[in-house]
This record gives C-alpha cells, sequence and structure tokens, in this order.
C-alpha cells in the first residue's frame, strides 16, 4: 500500500498581526487606573543613574515614583508640572526605592528624547484619563 501524505491546509484568510507588542482585549485596558498628578517634588535617585525620584499629588494623595527621566530632564524641571500616571501599579521596589505608579512618556524616534504626557490644558490633581 502506498503512503499518502496528509492534506495541505488551506491558506489562512485572517491577516496576519502587525509586528510588535501582543494585543490586549479592551477589559484587559479597562484596568488601568490613568490619573493626572501634579509634581510636587523631584531629586536625583541617589542609588540609580537613570532613574528621577517624584513626588507627585494625585487628588491630595502623595506618592513616590521612579521615572527613568534622568538623561533627559533636570529635577526642577518636573516640578509643577502635570503628568499622567498610571495610579493603580502594584508598589516596586526599583534600586531600594518604592516606586507607587508609573509616570507615561514618549520617546521621539528621531532623537530619542523621552518626554513626559501631560494635559494640553491644566487639569484637577487626580483627574481621570478618558
Amino acid at each position: 500500500m502506498a503512503e499518502t501524505s496528509p492534506p495541505t491546509p488551506a491558506p489562512s484568510t485572517t491577516p496576519a498581526a502587525p509586528a510588535g507588542p501582543a494585543t490586549i482585549n479592551y477589559d484587559d485596558f479597562a484596568k488601568l487606573d490613568l490619573r493626572v498628578a501634579t509634581v510636587v517634588e523631584c531629586i536625583a535617585h541617589p542609588n540609580a543613574d537613570k532613574l528621577l525620584l517624584l513626588k507627585v499629588d494625585i487628588a491630595g494623595e502623595q506618592r513616590q515614583i521612579c521615572a527613568g527621566l534622568r538623561a533627559h530632564y533636570q529635577p526642577e524641571q518636573l516640578v509643577g508640572k502635570q503628568v499622567i500616571v498610571v495610579a493603580n501599579l502594584a508598589p516596586r521596589q526599583m534600586r531600594g526605592q518604592v516606586s507607587q505608579g508609573m509616570l507615561l512618556a514618549a520617546t521621539d524616534p528621531a532623537t530619542s528624547r523621552v518626554i513626559f504626557i501631560t494635559p494640553s490644558e491644566p487639569v484637577g490633581s487626580g483627574g481621570k484619563v478618558s
């Protein structure tokens, strides 16, 4: 008896997913609590060359956030600025300091400069980003 090979599967009509990060569903995105925070204090992280320690105000609650902005900003440049933070991120130790959130920033592809995300107009501290 002659051995037969399995049938060849039909070509997929589903377009290939674009290269890059994995896709998440809406329910995962909806878990993020993005808030406007005001930077009240900022210093260089004592144990990390790339990090700044920011004290931010989110609707009257003060939190510390470690952010990789040291090569792009002097600490005094951030004081008084409004930034967007992930407010419900679990606290994390970063080089001996606790970070209680994450600041959102974008990297310019032409210059590799990191630019923090800020509202186009002043917003009350703690304002929800939607």
